[in-house]
């Protein structure tokens, strides 16, 4: 099959996202940039060991959301004769690289409230609380503009990042209910902001261990979701001439779809009518809002595969049958 002209619309629609997510993750760098000077100083001056590990955490997510928007803007880079499928892995690769930054924060934020809790200390100053509650809506909204943008347009390390800001609101949440334990209960319970801190850690490994697998198995080409491929089915079954879907392959490469697809037709039609049904396929495919940037079409005859062939000539034999 000649090459198809790669769809415009396509690779209108990633640009589109990447612009979309790009503009998002930088949102989330400056949010997570100001957060994290304030938290360690509040943690700092007010004697918190949870505020100043937030804090700390939040300096991590302004590495991750710069990872982010490199990733997104690398993965937008169009095929070339040395890469010719593209750099789409990047997206997930920097999925991979922040859940793994996630995981390793979870680790020593661990570490840390772990020594804190083995040391003389004295209680947090009442101060941090607020602090705690304006960073907590910050980044509980963080969260959920760029949970929401990932989702739009795809993107799993939009989607990491995300939970990046939701692991920083659930460490300001534990160091909220500490620092009040400690306030409240007095003597014995200064430690109460450093157990909150170890709490919250746990949730932020399950979440990073999920996010981790998840973006592996976008690096090791998983297939596409299960409603993906029905509507690229659909899609190809109302082509006209087309008689089903023998076989079906599509992997993600970070915002955009490549599809592997078969398509069964009538086997007693010309290789040319065959040829233009697999442009048919692939135009539709290419020029839907699905962002595939390229569809492998293969023609193979339809399920009445085994009559047809018997009544084909072996070219071995002459017209009457004889060697």
């Amino acid at each position: 099959m000649k090459p198809a002209n790669r769809g415009s619309s396509t690779r209108e629609q990633l640009n589109r996202a990447v612009r979309q997510g790009t503009r998002v993750a930088a949102i989330g760098v400056i949010v997570s940039a100001l957060l994290a000077a304030t938290k360690i100083a509040a943690g700092v001056i007010g004697n918190s060991f949870a505020l100043v590990a937030d804090g700390v955490e939040s300096v991590l997510d302004i590495f991750s959301g710069l990872l982010v928007w490199g990733g997104l803007r690398v993965s937008a880079v169009p095929e070339s004769e040395r890469f010719p499928y593209g750099l789409g892995k990047a997206e997930p690769l920097a999925s991979l690289v922040v859940s793994t930054v996630l995981l390793l924060a979870a680790v020593g934020i661990a570490v840390g409230a772990a020594q804190a809790i083995r040391s003389p200390q004295e209680v947090p100053e009442s101060f941090t609380l607020l602090v705690l509650v304006g960073v907590l809506i910050a980044k509980e909204t963080m969260f959920r503009v760029l949970s929401a943008q990932g989702r739009e347009i795809g993107s799993r390390a939009l989607k990491t990042d995300a939970w990046h800001h939701r692991s920083d609101a659930l460490t300001s949440l534990a160091a909220f209910i500490g620092i009040t334990v400690a306030l409240t209960a007095g003597e014995g319970f200064e430690s109460a902001d450093d157990w909150a801190a170890l709490v919250a850690c746990a949730v932020i490994t399950f979440n990073g261990v999920r996010l981790f697998r998840a973006s592996l198995r976008e690096v090791l080409d998983v297939t596409a979701p299960e409603e993906v491929r029905d509507r690229i089915r659909e899609m190809v079954q109302a082509v006209p001439g087309v008689d089903g879907v023998d076989l079906l392959r599509v992997r993600q490469s970070g915002l955009a779809l490549w599809v592997d697809i078969h398509v069964e037709v009538e086997g007693e039609m010309s290789v040319r009518a065959g040829h233009e049904i697999a442009h048919l396929v692939k135009d539709g495919l290419m020029n839907s809002d699905l962002r595939i940037l390229d569809a492998l079409v293969h023609v193979e005859p339809n399920s009445d595969l085994d009559v047809r062939h018997d009544s084909v000539p072996d070219p071995k034999l002459d017209p009457s049958g004889r060697t």
